[in-house]
């Protein structure tokens, strides 16, 4: 018989105790005991989250006999929300108590870790005791949440020490809440961990005595088996999260932050508490057999040449597609399957290049933007009509409209295809979706045939099981909800680490705008390594974004080891993650602990009213933020050198790049390019040659951006949105050529310029991806944006629709007008006109 520990339990080996933590069996997850797992019904209960807590936890300095941390007993009389003093006080006592059960659960995650580094010394040996993989599988993710929780630990210790009523904390926490990933990694590796060790020990005598000797420093730990750590943290970090709010006045800096991350806390608990309770993911077959929702989400089908959005449901044994009942008012709603595959059925076929996929037909890219557009101006209209005494009756009428729009957005905007003709709007949903079904097919699946009664019943579930509710439309969240950021997400990609062997790797970064995911920015390939370190700013524009994803790619250079799979796509994920984007997150570096490795990166947000301010520049001697009449008159030329010169790098070598003018620069690069020009280095030439074509291409928009009036004035704006919006065709010819004549030489010639390289970049849309609707959205804001617009003059914006007005859009129809009717003129002005000048 075992022996008893202080509180009469049977020792646990340390590989018990590691993996009691998470105890799941074929029927959910098992609390701490049988009566923890089960509610006075009988049903499965989970013990260990409430999504909606209204207590806190007994946080505090004093421990309880078995180690925890028990709170200190308030002060009494203290009213929620009371005078400030008493709110600070009651805060730090809040504070003091979670630092003090973080400093017991650190020691408990340290007394874990003390058999891996052994265990790692051996591996490398002629005589290991477990492999290295073997290791990592038993041991995953244990180092990083210790880490996590020791930074924060170290962070929160000098802010109570120094307490006072101008300490902030919640920049800790939303930092906190930004690292969820790694617990849901650990849960997600619970099985294979626990498995590994169970076979390791059957069969490695060594390991099993290892596994069965306990050092005097872990002996905290082992007290008791915990079945609910590391999520219980996040449980109680929650909790916490809502003490803390209470005390802390809404006009605190600290109120914001911490509302940021108890809203992220809260999401994840909620995802953790859909995929484990099988109450919501599992159904019973008639033959007795448990099958499970896996994921589900919304996905577009290519059927007949049109597309539908259909719901689409991964179980454990099979795919199954459907489409939502039209019902009665007031009768239950209810799936109709569409179609199913069993997982042992389905390929992921390999394409050999004589073969090609199905035709899909893709709308212009002029059409998606004017559909946003419309959008916006709903967005909008709708703010304004809220504000109106009697608005409500027609909000609800513009909110069906925009439903519309915004839905058939979400049909036409993806082209990535999916096996079974799906359609994808990013890689990192369809890789989402691939390494799902893959790890299912792993497993030794038979193929199914259901009956159409077990169809019925199955398709029936899937409304109580599904976890994904409404397609991600606006018309569909709550007001309440945040709308997202409209600016610019300022991201550094620094470096990325455990690769196992090096590769020629690159990132990409994607952010979510109208409900869907879009690729906005690439670092260079770092070149045989395993530690790239790329260090690279990129600026991302934001629209109504709630999401930054970063996806770590392998470049593959061998022409003959293509792999084209059914997206044509050749280069190798490596891992993936993906981030909440937040006003106002620090600019701190944030280790990506989704991925299977590690990618640190920096983001800082910039409101778009603050960033688009133009600011002339103090020296008169450079290039950006100087008129643009006093740079062409020092350089002798209508056309400014530096406009000339990436024009002419972008049309030697960018003009094929996908996604030029739209993909981001390296803003490192950027900034060097724009010092140059600024100080008129003799290497300039060189420098152009040898950088990144998309940093050129930053660099051009960011001259026009700074000049300190736009390059069509803004004497003539107001004309111009005039201009654009008279409906006679003849009229608005005859008025935008009158006003193109009325710029300054300089500004006429340059804007002339462009419009041509535009119209050639235009020209290769099939290959670029670029149209000239597209062109004019990059362009027609930075070029037509005036520098102190009447229209907000003295207001601060402060609503997603505001950033996104009329007038944004009316910038890019101008633009848009001259790329499609270009001036008549144009050849007789270059005549007539001292184009280039050959003194620079």
């Amino acid at each position: 018989m075992e022996p008893l520990s202080a509180r009469g339990l049977p020792r646990l080996s340390w590989i018990d105790t590691l993996y009691s933590n998470f105890n799941y069996n074929t029927d959910g997850y098992e609390g701490d005991g049988a009566e923890d797992g089960k509610s006075q019904d009988g049903s499965e209960t989970l013990p260990y989250i409430d999504e909606s807590p209204t207590m806190s936890p007994q946080l505090g300095v004093p421990q309880g006999p078995d180690g925890e941390a028990v709170s200190p007993t308030p002060p009494e009389g203290l009213p929620p929300g009371g005078d400030l003093e008493k709110g600070l006080e009651m805060k730090k006592l809040v504070l003091s108590g979670f630092l003090a059960s973080e400093e017991i659960y650190i020691n408990q995650l340290e007394a874990l870790l003390l058999p891996m580094r052994p265990l790692k010394a051996t591996a490398t040996t002629s005589q290991p005791v477990l492999t290295i993989q073997q290791i990592e599988t038993i041991f995953y993710k244990i180092q990083d949440i210790f880490e996590i929780h020791k930074e924060f630990y170290d962070d929160l210790l000098p802010n109570i020490q120094q307490w006072d009523e101008r300490v902030t904390v919640g920049h800790l926490f939303q930092k906190l809440a930004s690292q969820l990933g790694v617990y849901k990694a650990f849960v997600d590796n619970y099985k294979v961990a626990l498995e590994t060790a169970e076979k390791c020990s059957q069969a490695n005598s060594q390991f099993q005595k290892i596994s069965e000797v306990k050092s005097s420093s872990m002996t905290t730990y082992f007290k008791r088996p915990n079945r609910k750590q590391p999520i219980d943290r996040v449980t109680r970090s929650t909790l916490v999260l809502h003490d803390l709010l209470k005390h802390t006045p809404k006009d605190h800096p600290d109120f914001p932050l911490l509302q940021d991350a108890l809203r992220i806390s809260q999401n994840f608990l909620s995802s953790i508490n859909e995929e484990i309770d099988p109450r919501r993911t599992a159904v019973t077959t008639p033959k007795g057999e448990a099958r499970q929702l896996v994921k589900d989400g919304f996905l577009v089908e290519v059927s007949e040449s049109s597309r539908k959005l259909r719901h689409v449901f991964l179980f454990t044994d099979l795919l199954l597609c459907a489409k939502m009942k039209k019902t009665a008012v007031g009768r239950h709603q209810q799936y109709e399957c569409k179609w199913y595959i069993p997982l042992a059925d389905l390929t992921f076929q390999t394409l050999d290049d004589s073969d090609s996929c199905p035709s899909i037909q893709v709308l212009p890219e002029h059409e998606i933007e004017e559909m946003k557009s419309k959008i916006s101006a709903l967005k909008s209209d709708i703010q304004k009509e809220k504000k109106a005494p009697k608005g409500q009756s027609r909000v609800e009428r513009l909110r069906k409209k925009m439903n519309e729009q915004e839905s058939w957005l979400l049909l036409h905007s993806p082209t990535i295809p999916f096996p079974y003709l799906f359609l994808l709007s990013s890689d990192y949903e369809r890789s989402e979706w691939k390494e799902s079904i893959q790890k299912l097919q792993k497993k030794d699946l038979q193929a199914c045939v259901l009956s159409s009664v077990e169809l019925q019943v199955l398709t029936s579930s899937c409304f109580k099981l599904r976890t994904v509710h409404n397609i991600p439309v606006t018309s569909n969240k709550d007001d309440e909800e945040t709308p997202g950021l409209y600016g610019f997400l300022h991201v550094i990609v620094h470096s990325a680490k455990g690769f196992k062997e090096s590769a020629n790797l690159y990132c990409t970064l994607e952010v979510d705008s109208f409900g869907y995911f879009v690729s906005k920015a690439k670092t260079r390939v770092f070149r045989d390594t395993a530690e790239p370190q790329w260090n690279e700013e990129f600026e991302i524009e934001l629209e109504g974004s709630q999401y930054l994803r970063i996806l770590c790619y392998e470049k593959c250079y061998d022409k003959s080891m293509l792999n084209k799979d059914d997206n044509e796509i050749v280069d190798k994920i490596m891992g993936k993650g993906q981030v909440q984007s937040s006003a106002a997150s620090p600019p701190t570096a944030v280790p990506c602990l989704h991925l299977q490795i590690k990618v640190e990166f920096s983001m800082k947000f910039t409101s778009r009213d603050l960033s688009l301010k133009r600011t002339p520049s103090k020296k008169q001697s450079g290039v950006f933020g100087v008129k643009i009449n006093v740079v062409t008159k020092r350089e002798r030329s209508k056309v400014p050198y530096i406009v000339r010169q990436c024009i002419e790098e972008v049309e030697k070598r960018g003009i094929d790049e996908v996604g030029i003018y739209r993909i981001s620069g390296v803003a490192t690069d950027i900034q060097a390019l724009k010092l140059a020009f600024d100080t008129n280095t003799k290497d300039i030439l060189v420098m152009l040659s040898d950088m990144d074509i998309n940093a050129i291409a930053g660099t051009l928009k960011l001259y026009f951006r700074e000049l300190p009036e736009p390059l069509l004035t803004d004497r003539l704006y107001p004309a111009f949105m005039e201009g654009i919006a008279l409906a006679d065709p003849a009229a608005k010819e005859n008025c935008m050529m009158h006003l193109l004549r009325s710029l300054p030489d300089p500004n006429l010639m340059t804007f002339l310029t462009l419009l041509e390289h535009l119209k050639r970049v235009a020209e290769k849309e099939p290959i670029n991806k670029m149209s000239l609707h597209n062109l004019a959205t990059v362009f027609g804001p930075t070029l037509l944006r005036p520098s102190e617009s009447e229209s907000t003059k003295g207001q601060h914006i402060t609503s997603a629709s505001d950033i996104w007005s009329h007038d944004v859009m009316a910038q890019v129809q101008v633009l848009l007008y001259y790329l499609q009717h270009p001036p008549i003129t144009f050849a007789e002005l270059k005549r007539n006109t001292l184009y280039f000048s050959t003194d620079v």
